[in-house]
């Protein structure tokens, strides 16, 4: 839940952006100046007097909560506890996996094997776990950010060394699009860590050219990056190939 800290905050940045002084709000509310002045800095602002700026702003509750929400810094990785909840419903990882590619609803259904009904229970058992924020319309918000990963131990990267990782370096990468290298040798461990870091800007690079895909058509996103993928895939997920049959 937002803090009443994060509303107040919340409005000034809106009043801001309108350009509404508080001399303005002031005026609108038949308040003074210094009453205005001393209710934003103590932050402690009751419902009623939230709704009467919000009337000024021509903004709805909602929306202003949507915009705190949107502001809260995001999660770079869940709980043992979350992962945990997430790996012991395959469905719900598959789920979990289209959203962090950030799949439509309408993608979700078409493609597997899921109900409207179905998905929409999965989604909102996926907002409750804290990695996404569902919508209206089916839409969702994600709440973990773009460098998120899996704990490196924990739960979900078991699950994938155990069940899907000899399935997925199986294929030949050898398609349009595809590369799967074996370089022999050995390096410094200082040398390894500048590689680490090299590695770590690419999954960044890609994680930014996922989001700037999403401008494409579905059909194109489709084949450039096939069902939901990582940085090192090569157009297909473990996930999604063991999630075809569900």
């Amino acid at each position: 839940m937002s803090t009443t800290q994060d509303l107040v905050s919340a409005l000034k940045a809106e009043l801001k952006a309108v350009n509404i002084t508080y001399a303005d709000l002031a005026t609108q509310l038949g308040m003074s100046e210094s009453s205005i002045k001393r209710v934003f800095a103590k932050a402690d602002m009751p419902l009623s007097r939230i709704d009467d700026v919000l009337r000024v702003l021509k903004m709805d509750f909602a929306e202003l909560a949507r915009k705190v929400a949107d502001a809260q810094p995001l999660r770079r990785e869940l709980t043992l506890e979350q992962e945990k909840a997430v790996v012991a419903d395959r469905r719900l990882l598959l789920l979990a996996i289209c959203c962090l590619s950030q799949w439509t609803f309408e993608q979700m259904v078409g493609t597997y094997r899921f109900t409207d009904a179905e998905c929409v229970a999965y989604l909102v058992r996926l907002d409750r776990l804290g990695i996404i924020e569902l919508r209206p319309l089916n839409r969702y918000r994600l709440k973990v950010a773009k460098g998120f990963r899996w704990r490196p131990h924990g739960p979900v990267m078991a699950y994938f060394r155990e069940h899907v990782a000899a399935d997925y370096y199986s294929g030949g990468f050898d398609g349009d699009g595809e590369l799967l290298m074996l370089v022999h040798g050995q390096i410094s461990t200082a040398q390894a860590s500048s590689f680490v870091e090299r590695l770590q800007r690419v999954g960044q690079d890609f994680a930014q050219q996922h989001l700037a895909d999403q401008k494409l058509q579905a059909a194109q996103r489709s084949r450039i990056l096939g069902p939901p993928s990582s940085f090192c895939d090569k157009g297909r997920s473990g996930v999604a190939h063991c999630g075809q049959n569900l």
